[in-house]
């Protein structure tokens, strides 16, 4: 079987993080609660144009929580979200509280632990966890550093959830254009990172450094009551808070965008199907060959910092016990 076939049926992801699973999940949870306790278990299988692959296993109980008598607090609930996920560079371990005080408005903790290793796939090396460190034989490039599980990475984070549906105020089955922004502190860490060093994780950019990051992001859809039941437009912004000296030269201070354009198809109750196209800003350097260039010892363009680019495209199989 030829080398590009194989790599076909292995297409895999980064960690779309599931941030469209979980603004449908929240939703979901708001529209249909339940009087008693109610619990759910679903197995996911994210691919994606990028290295890696992902295959989720999630628990949920749904708890009754500080019921009112109105409208606005009548389905009051604490929902608790356990998943464990393994990819071919790493694996972890994910739980996650969230708390509705009044429909439209939720509040959300959780955390997460986990490890990885490395892997060479058809001559590229895919970094499951490791140091990116600058070379010391003076060429300003970088190196890679670290073995498998020879640290853990680990991240807690809190946010807050404001969401709407029109069909709220207008009822009807056609009416649910839906909202749902986020917003979360996070506190990431790598074990083997000394203070400032930067690590890789998932094979992502290595740019990561032990300190607090900001996260938020707005979906905006329109649910139907069809297969295609959900379409719509994901936006993600992610910023590092933490002060590395001379960060502005090579764009730290940057926000980092994200943009998804997002179906999602319902089968039956127990099988459906998510896919996205997604997009995302990039920076621009003045460094000719920047790409081997350790990252702090590049020079964003001032000028015209960022530009947007294809980043992957991913489709998630989801299976309800």
């Amino acid at each position: 079987m030829k080398k590009t076939t194989v790599l076909l049926l292995i297409l895999t992801v980064q960690l779309f993080n599931i941030q469209l699973l979980k603004a449908q999940e929240t939703l979901d949870i708001a529209e249909n609660p339940e009087k008693e306790i109610s619990s759910g278990k679903e197995l996911s299988l994210q691919l994606s144009s990028r290295p890696g692959a992902k295959l989720l296993f999630t628990q949920r109980f749904v708890f009754p929580f500080l019921e009112g008598s109105g409208s606005l607090t009548e389905d009051n609930n604490m929902a608790l979200i356990l998943t464990a996920e393994v990819s071919p560079i790493s694996v972890n371990g994910l739980v996650e509280t969230i708390w509705t005080p009044i429909a439209f408005f939720q509040l959300a903790a959780g955390g997460r632990i986990g490890s990885g290793w490395n892997i060479n796939l058809f001559g590229k090396d895919v970094r499951g966890i490791g140091l990116n460190r600058e070379k010391t034989d003076g060429t300003k490039k970088a190196e890679h550093y670290g073995s498998a599980f020879d640290g853990l990475l680990w991240k807690a984070q809190a946010g807050f959830i404001l969401q709407a549906d029109f069909a709220a105020l207008v009822p009807g089955d056609w009416n649910h254009v839906v909202a749902r922004m986020y917003h979360e502190i996070n506190y990431a860490g790598y074990t083997a990172a000394r203070t400032d060093e930067s690590w890789y994780f998932e094979d992502d950019d290595g740019e990561n450094v032990n300190g607090f990051n900001y996260y938020g992001n707005l979906f905006v859809g329109y649910q139907m009551p069809v297969i295609l039941d959900t379409v719509g437009i994901l936006t993600e912004a992610e910023l590092h808070l933490y002060d590395t000296p001379g960060r502005s030269a090579w764009g730290d201070d940057k926000i980092r965008w994200k943009f998804a354009l997002i179906g999602n198809l319902t089968f039956n109750e127990k099988i459906s199907m998510t896919a996205l196209v997604q997009f995302c800003t990039e920076r621009n350097y003045t460094n000719p060959h920047w790409e081997d260039l350790y990252y702090r010892n590049r020079n964003i363009n001032k000028s015209n910092p960022l530009h947007l680019a294809f980043y992957q495209a991913v489709i998630a199989m989801n299976y309800k016990f």
